[in-house]
């Protein structure tokens, strides 16, 4: 099947190949017409031929007519073919014309190069919005969820859990719905295959076809032709634990929120695990670096406390910018401020210099939250922070509809208006998301 980006490639030199087909249209016409002027002088016409062929102009205006008629048939019929090849590339559910959805992909193309860093469902919000916005999307994923199907697939494959890099894919992918349906499908019945997702499955077994689950990520990207790409944080196999302010230790990723206690630190066993090189090389190329939204402990943290990952972070040129979440979560960070995000982030950093330019937070605050009074929204702060720590920005990036959440497109044009204002490009990534 052919690609819409291999067609639309710059190195391609479509501008050569257009002009020697303009040569040979050129080169057809001028034979033609000498065929023509040699059957106009030796046979005799009959009289509408006169008429027809607009004898009673003069030559230079009849040319010129004629040159005009059948450059108009040839636009008109060069653009009809182009609608009709390029047609195939054109969502269906956007309801986009082939020209602007030409121009759509041309704007993501240029985008800036973001790496978002993170888990669970926060990670897919932000990458759903961003997409709209640019084609240059790494999605770096924690690899310590041991909970649900992921967990089963994890201890009875000994594979990566696969949960979060299939809803990173699905929020990335251009698809139809559905094909997402069909990755997001979970079995309700069954005993072997209750609670998996037909995504997770699909990603272990590409990965037993493939031979390997790095393999099994860049194919499962192009079945959902996936803007982007989606890398772990580490091929180890690691445990995710906690340390609580009592001094308890907490073993497992799906453990930690439930054992409710204050949480000092986390850390993975086996200790300082390798970093996966694409994804460090995927941070120190960025232009712009987000971490979060998500669990602060179990889905951003662990990414961080991978060594590489941290270094990478701090010592990347790239604008970086952390979004804390809307809403405490209950076992978690309950209670937690915006100060208190940036004191957790900036501990499990080893106490290096604060690698981040911006905190992004919600202003919004008034919207309804769960009635069980255990989740609370992250109050924004009153003031500006002053000092040598990261710029704390409010804005409403919160989902009217689900107050614990950000919605993806408010999220994505405040994250690049931060990036336009720390930067010095001319145009204005953020203004752009109104035209894809």
């Amino acid at each position: 099947m052919l690609n819409a980006r291999k067609l639309l490639q710059p190195g391609m030199k479509v501008k050569r190949w257009v002009l020697i087909m303009i040569l040979g249209v050129t080169a057809i016409g001028l034979g033609f017409a000498y065929i023509l002027a040699d059957i106009y002088r030796v046979q005799r016409l009959p009289d509408a031929a006169y008429t027809i062929t607009l004898q009673f102009i003069e030559r230079p205006v009849r040319g010129a007519l004629f040159m005009l008629i059948g450059f108009g048939f040839f636009v008109f019929g060069l653009l009809r073919l182009n609608q009709s090849l390029l047609a195939a590339f054109v969502s269906k559910k956007d309801n986009k014309s082939v020209v602007d959805a030409i121009y759509s992909y041309r704007l993501r193309e240029r985008g800036p190069k973001v790496v978002v860093v993170g888990g669970g469902t926060g990670l897919s919000v932000a990458l759903r919005g961003l997409k709209a916005l640019t084609s240059n999307l790494t999605a770096i994923v924690t690899v310590a969820d041991d909970g649900g199907s992921s967990g089963r697939l994890r201890r009875d494959m000994g594979v990566l859990p696969p949960g979060d890099f299939r809803n990173c894919m699905v929020a990335l992918a251009d698809v139809e719905p559905l094909m997402e349906n069909l990755f997001q499908y979970r079995f309700n019945h069954g005993s072997e295959l209750e609670g998996h997702s037909f995504g997770n499955l699909f990603i272990v077994a590409m990965s037993e076809v493939t031979g390997n689950f790095e393999r099994a990520l860049e194919e499962s990207s192009r079945v959902l032709a996936v803007r982007g790409q989606v890398l772990p944080s580490t091929l180890a196999d690691v445990t995710l634990c906690a340390e609580t302010d009592d001094k308890e230790r907490v073993q497992g990723e799906s453990s930690i929120t439930a054992a409710g206690h204050k949480i000092r630190r986390v850390y993975l066993e086996p200790d300082d695990p390798p970093a996966y090189p694409a994804a460090i090389k995927a941070l120190m190329e960025a232009d712009l670096i987000v971490v979060g939204p998500g669990s602060l402990y179990t889905s951003v943290l662990p990414n961080l406390v991978v060594h590489g990952i941290g270094r990478a972070l701090i010592e990347s040129p790239a604008t970086k910018v952390y979004v804390c979440n809307v809403a405490t979560q209950p076992g978690e960070t309950d209670g937690y401020s915006i100060e208190d995000h940036i004191e957790a982030l900036l501990s499990h950093l080893g106490g290096h210099r604060n690698p981040f330019d911006f905190v992004l937070a919600n202003s919004r605050v008034g919207l309804p939250m769960p009635s069980s009074g255990r989740v609370m929204p992250v109050a924004p702060v009153d003031a500006m922070r002053e000092g040598p720590g990261p710029r704390i920005v409010l804005g409403e990036v919160v989902d009217e509809e689900n107050a614990v959440r950000h919605d993806s497109a408010k999220l994505a044009q405040a994250i690049m208006r931060l990036y336009d204002e720390s930067s010095l490009r001319g145009k204005s990534w953020a203004k752009i998301g109104q035209y894809v």
